[in-house]
């Protein structure tokens, strides 16, 4: 385990495509750091141990995304300009289906530590069992594009066509629709051969992402057999794009597959997902997904099945409240043993680095950090100590009425400047009008909880500890 840190922390907020400011836990006058004047790392000279000091411009970056990517999420979770989901997709048939893949079971946790701070005691709870070996599944790894402590995103390869074409793409429970460039000019990233394919086909219809006329990909509706591992989609719907904005053009990653709900889909059509399940060539409907902590590789999703190599307990099932995204119902937080009320959505988002909620909200939970009893003149000395009985800020997420822990591991985003005694906070605040109803769970959830993504009983998504905590 890695040493906890007892630092104050910071937390960064923004306005809607605004300048990047930090404002103080303890609220003193503003405090602005020159965004350029960053450093990689600091040399603690009482410890001997390397510091990580925060890097803002990634973050800004993904900040910006984020605010372009959820733009419409208001409309989309009130139930307008919704795309109407297949019924296959409800069918009560998936029910069964699920639960052949995994079996009641009493989870003998005994002891089990999670986080250094928290046991989870005897309990029963609804465990996967081993996969049927008929079971069709498939596993693909995933990589990360790490900047720094920042892991933005975490993509893996797609097969494209009757040749099967192999491109990279971020795999994003935070938005339904699935593209890739073809014959486009501008991009510097490798392309689909649509001409070497016999099977593909061009609808000729416009397929078009456009965010606020900042960032865009534009081009037409094809389709093709696209695959993962074993598990291929006839006819599967995709945008073969020819126009990109240079945010979208990265140097390792081609486009984007979108695991959201196809009711959200620009293209409205299915997704890669809904098509296996509707073309019954997944044996469970689900989809499961780890993320590791601090290395470019290691991560990977399985469609169709769960690895139970990456979770070290039971199963928490938490249900979906709008099959728009996956929307969970976000009751608050606990911090340091304190409640505080949010009574709002979050969107589970494997496109997203953090934790991301209202202004009025994060300045609520920092309000409750308590590092009271540690000068600041020892601070950074301890901070990179191996010191465990340790007064640390303890974070858990209250979904429908169960608590999720956050490791502090994936918390503590790094000092804010060289030599500083503070450091910034995975809680990221934004506009109040923006995030209004709405919260947005990226990896530095995930990163403790291996995830299930189910549509079945009327959709859900399961957690459960992930191996990271007992390593």
């Amino acid at each position: 385990m890695l040493p906890h840190f007892p630092v104050s922390f910071l937390f960064l907020t923004a306005g809607v495509l605004g300048s990047p400011m930090y404002d103080m836990m303890i609220y003193p006058p503003m405090y602005v750091r020159d965004t350029f004047g960053t450093f990689n790392h600091t040399q603690d000279l009482f410890a001997s141990t390397v510091i990580p000091i925060f890097d803002v411009q990634p973050v800004m970056a993904e900040i910006e995304g984020l605010q372009l990517k959820y733009q419409d999420a208001l409309d989309f979770l009130s139930g307008k300009n919704l795309v109407a989901l297949p019924d296959a997709l409800s069918d009560p048939g998936l029910d069964a289906l699920s639960d052949a893949a995994f079996t009641d079971t009493t989870s003998d946790l005994s002891g089990f530590v999670l986080f250094g701070s928290t046991t989870i005691s005897q309990q029963a709870n609804m465990s996967f069992s081993r996969m049927n070996a008929a079971a069709q599944s498939a596993t693909d790894p995933l990589t990360d594009e790490m900047q720094k402590i920042i892991h933005v995103p975490f993509f893996g390869q797609l097969e494209f066509g009757k040749k099967a074409q192999q491109l990279s793409v971020a795999f994003d429970t935070g938005s339904s629709d699935m593209w890739v460039p073809a014959n486009c000019g501008d991009c510097g990233t490798p392309q689909y051969n649509a001409a070497a394919s016999s099977t593909y086909r061009d609808t000729g219809n416009a397929f078009n992402m456009n965010y606020d006329g900042i960032s865009y990909v534009e081009g037409t509706l094809a389709y093709d057999t696209i695959g993962m591992g074993s598990l291929k989609v006839n006819d599967q719907y995709f945008g073969a794009v020819t126009d990109v904005s240079r945010n979208f053009n990265a140097d390792m990653i081609s486009g984007c597959l979108g695991l959201g709900f196809s009711s959200i889909a620009t293209s409205g059509k299915p997704t890669f997902f809904e098509n296996l399940i509707m073309q019954e060539k997944i044996e469970a409907p689900f989809f499961s997904v780890h993320l590791t902590r601090g290395k470019t590789r290691g991560s990977k999703i399985t469609l169709g099945g769960y690895d139970m190599s990456k979770a070290v307990g039971p199963m928490t099932w938490v249900s979906v409240i709008s099959k728009t995204y996956w929307t969970v119902h976000f009751d608050g937080a606990v911090v340091g043993g304190n409640y505080v009320s949010g009574n709002v959505d979050a969107v589970i988002d494997t496109g997203s680095s953090f934790i991301y909620v209202s202004q009025t909200l994060a300045s609520s939970i920092y309000a409750n950090v308590n590092t009271r009893g540690w000068p600041r003149s020892k601070l950074q000395a301890l901070a990179s100590s191996p010191i465990r009985a340790t007064p640390t800020p303890r974070f858990h997420s209250r979904l429908a009425g169960t608590d999720f822990g956050l490791s502090i591991q994936d918390f503590n985003l790094g000092q804010d400047g060289h030599g500083s005694t503070n450091c910034i906070g995975g809680i990221i605040g934004l506009d109040d009008a923006f995030m209004e109803g709405i919260v947005i769970i990226g990896h530095e959830f995930m990163k403790s909880w291996y995830s299930v993504f189910d549509y079945s009983h009327g959709a859900r998504v399961g957690f459960a500890p992930s191996i990271n905590n007992a390593q």
